[in-house]
């Protein structure tokens, strides 16, 4: 377990916390001393050319090859400029079902067959997705951008498009115009296609295209083409089946998809149809007779599944409590009693239209999510499969979890292994985000607030570990509320939970709200565990550090001689969290004017964390740092010079440009080479440490002002006069 280290005033020391062992089995953070992460040199560059780049596309799979009625609409998109410059925005505008998405899927392809590109498709419905979709695009030009934490990696790829033209982005199912807007204006030299169901002031896409319900003939077409069946005599009965449907082009998709799978008549259809509106009008708009038609449509085929595989309802049952993203198929593998059944219940439910399945991942559309979760379940298979009362753990026998319990343990047990700080796990995890995050909003109340919490915890230690500690910060007071609600006040898993978000707060700067959080989490610890107990030495040095970010380092430092005495009396003096303890030490004695007793402390700390975890070690840089900042405490600049080297060099390795802990090491370095006079040198340093700062954290971050105040310092130095080398 590992504490913090705040930067003093002068832009020095690196921020430090650790991670916990013992009695955090959960795998949930504590504050460790950095989380770095290794971005191999060459991640910034595309590695895909130019000519491979224009027939890049990540397109979806039609849901059905046939397309009709929309000729106008679709000359309409392919008459609009896709390549120079000032490119306006394009919205195509309709509600849910009505193949605002299929218009642009075949104007896409068209787009790629004039051998413009790249082609992106990116889900839009909020501004996490399209940060994600993004990233994507930057890990396809280059796989190294997939370890830049998202925001990096979606600012890249907004770059590297600023500098072509002729390519296309499909932001789809877009919901708020605040999640587009900060792209719109600067994606202006390609065409950018907006299809959205809300029909809100998006000033910034000019005048959309809207998309109403087919006519009555092309909606007949429709369906004879997918059933085969365009014979008169079976033509009233589909055109009336048509009017039904309100002529909706999803809706008559999925019903000419029934009908040809099932080999049943259209009067039949229809009579069930009319005959089993109830259980899903209630999730429907009132007065929108064409939302009713579709989710009367998804009744009845949820009966005709349970007739041909009970098996697939229940799986879709489960399958809507996520989010309407796509799965990772993997995670579905202990949902029924075997992974046979699993894939033959996906293959039934592909068949009927409901979902749309590849090798690897399964997607439910979020229409057809509501209409299941709304309606009168339909009896599932009892007793419970054998895969999932494994996971589970009941002690409810006699009552079946609810499902969206079953697919909260799923996704458990799909967490990736290991720690959420390992980069190499990051792409599974923003795979299993929105779902995590969609399904535990559906919890009930009998819910395993254990397994709950758990993943919530993991969850928030996965987005704090890259850097998006503000979408962490909820899920940290989410895990406390359930935690404490489940085990009481006093529980060594609350005082992790109260630990985990005072950390939480404190990486936002909000080191007031911490520190009562912090004085808690270290009562509950040393009651339950000991006052010699390897916990309760990080709760003293998370509590010891928070005052430090208060300023107030007299109170902080006989914390941290504590925390230090227990590490090493439970750990050894050669491990790395002793390593740490002494660093936390050093600072505390340097933030007293105390460095000549913090050198020897600094230099030990350097000693066992390079011993133990090798030279380029993001821990060894902060020892690194810390040591050359107390150099410099002693005025001996130029001793601490190269150690400021080494460790933005190594800070850089491992974490990428854009980190703010590769800003720190900017920082500090600028700081050296303007105690040694070279403020010339010192300042495009100064420059860029505020940068990546700002766009990081924010303009409101004390980091962020701490590097303004730097960078004004060596700014007035120069006006100054002072530009003179060492001698």
């Amino acid at each position: 377990m590992t504490d913090a280290q705040t930067p003093p005033a002068s832009g020095g020391r690196s921020a430090a916390a650790g991670h916990s062992s013992g009695v955090i089995a959960t795998g949930d953070r504590a504050r460790i001393e950095q989380r770095t992460l290794v971005v191999p040199p060459g991640a910034l560059h595309a590695a895909v050319p130019d000519e491979a780049a224009a027939r890049l596309n990540n397109l979806p799979t039609p849901d059905s090859p046939v397309f009709k009625g929309r000729d106008d609409a679709l000359a309409f998109l392919r008459a609009l400029p896709s390549t120079g410059t000032g490119i306006v925005a394009q919205s195509v505008r309709g509600m849910g079902g009505i193949g605002k998405s299929t218009l642009a899927l075949h104007h896409a392809r068209g787009h790629l067959e004039a051998e413009h590109g790249p082609v992106w498709w990116i889900e839009a419905s909020s501004n996490a997705a399209v940060t994600a979709g993004l990233a994507t695009l930057a890990s396809a030009l280059n796989p190294l951008h997939a370890a830049l934490p998202l925001d990096e990696a979606g600012e890249w790829a907004v770059a590297w498009l600023q500098g072509r033209t002729g390519w296309l982005l499909i932001f789809d199912n877009a919901e708020e115009p605040s999640d587009l807007r900060p792209y719109l204006g600067r994606l202006s030299t390609g065409q950018v296609l907006v299809t959205t169901r809300r029909d809100l002031p998006w000033n910034d896409l000019g005048t959309p295209l809207r998309l109403d319900t087919l006519i009555p003939q092309t909606s007949l077409a429709v369906l004879q083409e997918i059933t085969g069946r365009s014979g008169d005599a079976d033509a009233t009965s589909l055109a009336e089946l048509a009017d039904e449907l309100g002529h909706l082009p999803l809706a008559l998709q999925q019903a000419g998809a029934y009908l040809a799978q099932t080999r049943t008549n259209a009067d039949t259809y229809l009579t069930q149809l009319r005959a089993d509106p109830a259980g899903v009008l209630a999730a429907t708009a009132p007065g929108d007779p064409q939302q009713r038609t579709i989710a009367q449509l998804w009744s009845v085929t949820l009966s005709a599944l349970h007739d041909a595989d009970p098996h697939a309802v229940q799986l879709l049952r489960v399958m809507a409590y996520y989010a309407p993203d796509s799965l990772p198929r993997h995670v579905l593998t202990a949902a029924l009693p075997t992974p046979r059944a699993v894939d033959h219940a996906l293959g039934v439910l592909a068949a009927y239209s409901m979902i749309t399945l590849t090798d690897t991942t399964v997607t439910v559309h979020r229409l057809v999510q509501t209409v299941v979760r709304t309606n009168a379940p339909v009896p599932i298979p009892q007793p419970h499969p054998r895969g999932i009362r494994r996971l589970l753990h009941r002690t409810r026998p006699t009552a079946p979890p609810h499902l969206s319990e079953t697919a909260l343990t799923l996704l458990h047990a799909a967490l990736p292994p290991g720690s959420p700080e390992d980069v190499v796990t990051w792409p599974d995890w923003q795979k299993l985000l929105p779902h995590i995050q969609a399904t535990s909003k559906h919890q009930p109340d009998t819910a395993d607030a254990s397994e709950l919490a758990t993943l919530l915890g993991r969850t928030a230690f996965y987005l704090w570990a890259r850097g998006q500690a503000a979408q962490a910060l909820p899920l940290e007071e989410w895990a406390l509320q359930v935690t404490e609600a489940a085990l009481g006040p006093d529980h060594p898993t609350t005082a992790l939970r109260l630990n985990n978000l005072a950390s939480t707060l404190s990486n936002l700067g909000r080191h007031t709200e911490a520190l009562p959080l912090g004085e808690r989490a270290l009562e509950v610890t040393e009651t339950a565990l000991g006052p010699d107990h390897p916990t309760t030495a990080v709760r003293l040095g998370n509590l010891a550090s928070t005052l430090s970010n208060l300023g107030r380092h007299t109170e902080a430092l006989p914390l941290k001689e504590r925390a230090l005495e227990v590490t090493e009396a439970a750990l050894g003096p050669d491990h790395p969290d002793t390593a740490l303890r002494l660093g936390n030490l050093a600072q505390n004695f340097s933030n007293l004017g105390r460095h000549t007793e913090a050198l020897a402390l600094e230099e030990r700390a350097l000693e066992v964390t390079e011993a133990a975890l090798g030279p380029d070690h993001r821990d060894t840089a902060v020892r690194l740092g810390n040591l050359a900042a107390t150099l410099s405490a002693l005025g001996r600049h130029t001793e601490a010079l190269a150690l400021e080297e080494r460790a933005l060099e190594v800070t850089e390795a491992a974490l990428g440009p854009d980190h703010p802990t590769t800003a720190l090491r900017l920082g500090n370095l600028a700081s050296t080479l303007s105690n040694l006079r070279r403020h010339t040198e010192a300042l495009p340093l100064g420059e860029r440490a505020l940068e990546v700062t700002e766009a990081a954290l924010g303009p409101d971050h004390p980091d962020t002002a701490l590097r303004l105040g730097n960078l004004a310092r060596l700014r007035q130095m120069l006006s100054d006069g002072e530009r003179t080398s060492p001698p």
